[in-house]
């Protein structure tokens, strides 16, 4: 089914949404972080124009610490970029689009 707005994950279905997916972009967020909801807006709108190619999935690091962990993220927001299950990418701390898009689109080549 084409995604044309960002999931949520948990610990326990990040593996499924990984193997289902080619290209996924994870980020790991918190409700009390101000940065991510800063980027929310720009993840909706690629969420969107990707539809298809691109899915994106949202992380809550305070309901979620294994995955946290597994990948050793040191802040938020850190966005994960997997390809075919294998982090390809990783973008820490808030992004303008632009730039952002230029990484999203690197992979996608």
């Amino acid at each position: 089914m084409v995604q044309d707005h960002p999931i949520h994950i948990t610990d326990a279905d990040f593996d499924r949404v990984m193997k289902e997916n080619p290209y996924v972009i994870v980020d790991f967020w918190a409700e009390w972080c101000r940065p991510c909801h800063a980027i929310a807006p720009m993840i909706d709108e690629l969420a969107q124009k990707y539809a298809g190619k691109v899915l994106f999935a949202k992380i809550n690091s305070d309901d979620n610490q294994v995955k946290f962990q597994e990948f050793g993220v040191m802040g938020i927001p850190t966005l994960l970029f997997f390809r075919g299950g294998k982090l390809v990418d990783q973008v820490i701390g808030a992004m303008p689009k632009g730039p952002f898009e230029q990484r999203v689109l690197k992979h996608l080549a």
